[in-house]
């Protein structure tokens, strides 16, 4: 029995990202890199074992030049619980295990250790697979594997639960950006490397008329008063800690010692059977 394709062809990833030559179109990890900095300021805890999962090392070397940068391989050069801090930045996505790639940084971890995992969400470009795959539709009927799915912020935060970190958390953060058209978009999600490497993709171009449609639709659709289009980045943020006995637990069911009409000072008024 033939085993089932991995959804990333990681021959084909790579071979993207290599070809990554110029610094500005990474402003997404630049962007994400500010954020960790802003959170892990509001954390009152000093770390001083962190590992970054990322692709692009450049991003990350200068602003945390003690931490150890692991590539985001399917198996992560990471060992157990030798970190108080691990931070997977934009590259869960790509991942044919996404939950295992959670479960090795939880094993990682030390007790009361810190995740952090930002992630592209299911809002993500969202204007560009609508107009690609109606385009796709009309002119031949059926449609290809282009553009990744993408978890949605609940799926990703019962995702934490499951690698098994204590007072897991998810928010996400909507980036709108704007570009001149549909094909000014297309070529910038080349340069930061994210173009199509999905493994059951097409191996062969797009057919000009797709992407002429696509464009057309894109612009009809969105375009705003300027001519410009929006594009979507749904980011995604995931936090979480490996279980420590020193982390709060919540109170068993019926162990309240006052009840809460009396918190409210209002008078209680018992059920009917």
């Amino acid at each position: 029995m033939s085993q089932p394709l991995p959804l990333t062809d990681r021959k084909a990833l790579i071979r993207n990202r290599t070809r990554v030559s110029d610094p500005a179109a990474l402003f997404l990890h630049e962007m994400a890199r500010d954020d960790v900095h802003d959170r892990l300021a509001l954390v009152n805890k000093d770390f001083t074992d962190p590992a970054i999962v990322t692709p692009f090392p450049a991003i990350w070397q200068e602003d945390f030049p003690e931490a150890r940068i692991i590539s985001d391989e399917e198996t992560l050069g990471l060992d157990e619980a030798a970190h108080d801090l691990i931070v997977h930045a934009l590259a869960l996505h790509w991942a044919n295990d996404p939950v295992g790639q959670l479960i090795q940084c939880r094993r990682a971890l030390r007790p009361d250790g810190l995740l952090l995992c930002l992630t592209f969400g299911g809002e993500t470009l969202h204007e560009l697979r609508s107009a690609l795959a109606t385009a796709e539709a009309d002119i031949t009927g059926g449609l290809s594997p282009r553009v990744l799915p993408m978890g949605e912020i609940r799926d990703l935060g019962a995702v934490m639960q499951r690698a098994g970190l204590a007072m897991p958390v998810a928010d996400s953060l909507s980036l709108n950006t704007s570009y001149e058209t549909p094909l000014h978009l297309m070529r910038e999600l080349r340069a930061m490397g994210e173009a199509n490497a999905l493994s059951g993709r097409l191996r062969h171009p797009t057919r000009r008329s797709i992407l002429m449609k696509a464009a057309q639709l894109y612009v009809e659709q969105h375009a705003g008063p300027d001519g410009r289009i929006p594009a979507t980045f749904d980011i995604i943020t995931l936090t979480g800690w490996a279980p420590d006995d020193s982390q709060p637990k919540p109170l068993r069911p019926g162990s309240a010692t006052q009840s809460l009409a009396e918190a409210l000072g209002t008078e209680e008024t018992p059920l009917k059977d």
